[in-house]
C-alpha cells in the first residue's frame, strides 16, 4: 500500500482509536521514512493531547490518555545490546491497557513481546512524498483498522 503523509496519520489515527490493549507495534523504516510520524498519529487516536517528540534521545516516553490507556513510545536506534531493554523497564510495558510503539525494534532481539504487528515504512524512489507501507502480523495481536478509505490508492 502507498500512502501520502495525510492517509499515513489518517490510518495512524484510526489504528490509535480502535485497537485494543495491550498492543505492540514494532515501527521499522530508515530514518525519516515516517516512523514518529505514524506514533505521533496513534498517539493523537489514542487519546494524548500533549506533544509526542521522537524519544531518540529518551529512548522511552509515556503518555496517559482520558480514557486511562496509556501510550508508550520507545526508540530503540541507540540501543547498543538488547540487555540494555531491563534499564528501560522493559519488562513491565506493552501490556495491560497499554499501547506500546517500538521504533527500531529489531534491536530487541528475541525480547519484542510474542503477539504484535511490524508495520514496514519506505520512500519509493519514484514518489519521495509517499510511503510504501508493509504489515506483518506476528503472533495474535489484536486487530489492527484496515486502510479503506476512499481516498486512499494501492
Amino acid at each position: 500500500m502507498r500512502l501520502d503523509e495525510l492517509e499515513l496519520e489518517s490510518w495512524g489515527e484510526r489504528i490509535g482509536i480502535k485497537i485494543k490493549t495491550p498492543a505492540v507495534i514494532a515501527l521499522q523504516g530508515r530514518l525519516g521514512a515516517g516512523k514518529s510520524v505514524l506514533a505521533r498519529a496513534i498517539g493523537r487516536g489514542a487519546g494524548v493531547t500533549a506533544d509526542m517528540p521522537s524519544p531518540s534521545f529518551n529512548l522511552l516516553l509515556r503518555y496517559s490518555t482520558s480514557s486511562g490507556r496509556e501510550v508508550v513510545h520507545v526508540d530503540l536506534y541507540r540501543l547498543r545490546s538488547p540487555d540494555e531493554l531491563w534499564e528501560l523497564g522493559w519488562s513491565a510495558i506493552g501490556q495491560g491497557n497499554e499501547i506500546l510503539m517500538v521504533e527500531w525494534a529489531d534491536r530487541a532481539g528475541p525480547f519484542m513481546p510474542q503477539d504484535h504487528w511490524i508495520i514496514g515504512l519506505s520512500a519509493p524512489y519514484d514518489d519521495r512524498s509517499r510511503r510504501d507501507i508493509e504489515i506483518r502480523r506476528i503472533g495474535r495481536p489484536p486487530e489492527l483498522p484496515s486502510f479503506r478509505t476512499s481516498s486512499l490508492s494501492k
